[in-house]
């Protein structure tokens, strides 16, 4: 900073630098010579060496928090609610769970003693034993392809989720070829192309476990045509490597036909000898046009592919030694993580007052048995701990700050209907957090059908509450920091799309057993069908309605990132948080690149 000093006779110009002990006092009878002086100083700045934002951790401490807690016990006087609450939960936790074993027999016994005995494989859970730290990853939409008008596809055909590699989080695609022998669907490519998504929003490393067997022909017009079908693989592949986001495949089985394009595409790429192949048309095709036979090895095997070819950079005798070069491969990235601030954030971790098993008779069986969402926000905050903003001002919505597992969150929850004060309120606080580069948790469980306009007085508040909550759905739409949705209860109508649906595309979203999604609740089709209809038309959307809305029905079509037990919630924002961490983290210690200069 320069203080310039007047006087009668000379110009007096003090150069104060950052400590007082530097402090200089210098005096000069013109103005260039002070120019002078200013361009030596100018050049010593420029000359001296900027320590590299990647060279280590930025060692920041965060600030105290002194959150009050809110000690909400479970009350006698709603025990007849919770008890409803807590038999609801349990029957949709036992068909969470029955499904779940579904899904982890794949394509079953016989396939499995195929895949293991006749083509020497290893299973798809095998596989990423092998390849990550640890089981525990974070899998996504587990129940997707079940009930379809297809059949079940169990899991969609492949896993895909967010795990350790040598400490760092990955999204990681691996087929299960036990499953309609690896063949793609469009509920496949779906969930797919979902992972990749999650991989390019939280700057992940993508990993592909490769053995599929091409798309699915009869249902061919679903999968390869439009937009965001088969050819959306390639082109995020291609995004992603502009984006530097690292991309490895391992040729783990067949890869026909479109599927070929995947490892080829992919910036380092292993291959399995005697397992893996890559060729657009195998041996049967190959006989058919020229009348040569050839087997699948020479046609597109492991040797030829990295001896000849060079599609492949790594040639792997066995499915271990792949996984284990794949490992190594990660470790090449240079990828930096906040180890230091995680141990700090570990140490400071409180557990909430009350256990997270209460949450079971706290997910409502319906909009009418929902309790204060503030008993939900205790049971999942470190030590219950919550500094809510606008406390008394549009009451149907809460907001406020809190720390899961030690980190900052800014917490959105419904509390009733979103009124033009409690829209208002959400529109304030999400750009508030969006300042602070605070992450944002939506506990939505909004009301089971929208407003009704019965005259003129009614028509204003509606028209109040509308422009209100336009202005909040704008500011969730262009908020620039991470978004984490659960659905708690009901997810219906305008006020789910506020509350960051999936149109909104917040980072993750999941879903609670026992929520609905659906335009309106089951039991107010009333309010959709002209006055006067038919009660038994009134009955059959009613009926729909209560099959289409559930969260099974909702995870199947990959609607969400999958349904997570109440008493899970906690530590899967945990693993949510801590992966958005390490992107924030990644951002923050890019490096600074310096320009290239030409002669």
């Amino acid at each position: 900073m320069l203080l310039c000093c007047r006087n009668n006779t000379k110009q007096m110009y003090r150069y104060i630098t950052r400590s007082p002990e530097h402090c200089s006092f210098f005096s000069c009878h013109s103005a260039s010579d002070f120019q002078i002086l200013s361009l030596r100083h100018r050049e010593h700045h420029v000359q001296s060496p900027a320590r590299p934002m990647s060279s280590g951790p930025r060692r920041r401490r965060a600030l105290p928090s002194a959150f009050s807690a809110l000690d909400l016990p479970l009350q006698p006087l709603f025990r007849h609610v919770c008890e409803a609450n807590l038999k609801n939960s349990t029957a949709c936790q036992n068909k969470y769970e029955e499904l779940m074993k579904k899904v982890r027999k794949g394509g079953g016994e016989n396939a499995i003693a195929r895949h293991t005995q006749r083509n020497n494989k290893l299973l798809v859970n095998d596989r990423l034993r092998l390849l990550l730290d640890d089981e525990d990853f974070l899998e996504l939409s587990p129940l997707a392809g079940l009930g379809l008008p297809y059949g079940d596809i169990p899991s969609a055909g492949c896993l895909t989720g967010i795990g350790r590699i040598n400490g760092l989080w990955c999204v990681f695609i691996a087929n299960d070829a036990t499953v309609k022998g690896g063949t793609a669907y469009p509920i496949t490519v779906k969930k797919q192309l979902r992972a990749q998504e999650v991989a390019i929003q939280n700057r992940l490393p993508c990993v592909y476990l490769v053995d599929s067997g091409g798309a699915f022909l009869p249902l061919q017009s679903e999968i390869f045509p439009d937009k965001n079908q088969g050819g959306r693989t390639f082109y995020n592949e291609a995004i992603m490597s502009a984006k530097k986001i690292p991309q490895v495949a391992v040729v783990c089985g067949s890869c026909t036909a479109g599927g070929a394009y995947i490892p080829t595409m992919a910036e380092e790429t292993v291959m399995v000898d005697r397992i893996g192949t890559i060729f657009l048309g195998g041996p049967p095709l190959v006989k058919a046009a020229t009348g040569e036979e050839v087997t699948p090895e020479n046609l597109g095997g492991a040797k030829l592919h990295s001896e000849v070819s060079g599609c492949v950079d790594h040639f792997a005798k066995h499915e271990k030694e792949a996984y284990e070069c794949t490992r190594n491969i990660i470790s090449t990235l240079n990828f930096e993580l906040p180890q230091e601030e995680d141990e700090q954030r570990w140490k400071a971790e409180e557990e909430p007052l009350h256990g997270c098993e209460e949450l079971l008779q706290l997910a409502p069986l319906n909009y009418n048995h929902s309790l204060d969402v503030r008993m939900v926000i205790s049971r999942l905050t470190d030590g219950s701990r919550f500094q809510e903003f606008k406390a008394r001002y549009g009451t149907n919505l809460v907001t406020g700050f809190a720390k899961i597992h030690g980190h900052q969150v800014g917490i959105v929850a419904n509390n009733g209907e979103l009124s033009n004060e409690a829209s208002l309120k959400g529109s304030h606080f999400v750009q508030l957090c969006d300042q602070r580069d605070i992450p944002l948790l939506f506990l939505q469980n909004t009301v089971p059908r929208s407003k009704q306009t019965l005259d003129v007085a009614q028509a204003e508040v509606n028209s109040n509450c509308l422009k209100a909550l336009s202005s909040m759905m704008s500011a969730v739409a262009c908020a620039s920091v991470p978004k984490i949705t659960v659905v708690i209860g009901g997810c219906h109508g305008v006020d789910s799309y506020a509350m960051c649906g999936r149109s909104f595309d917040p980072n993750f979203l999941f879903l609670w057993p026992n929520a609905r999604v659906s335009v309106i609740a089951p039991g107010h089709a009333c309010s959709l069908l002209p006055p006067g209809g038919e009660e038994e038309e009134e009955q059959d959307a009613n009926r729909k309605l209560e099959e289409e809305s559930s969260a099974f029905f909702s995870s199947g079509r990959l609607w969400d990132d999958g349904i997570i037990l109440p008493q899970e919630t906690r530590k899967v924002l945990r693993a949510c948080l801590d992966i958005i961490r390490q992107q924030q983290y990644q951002i923050s210690t890019e490096k600074q690149r310096a320009p290239l200069l030409r002669m």
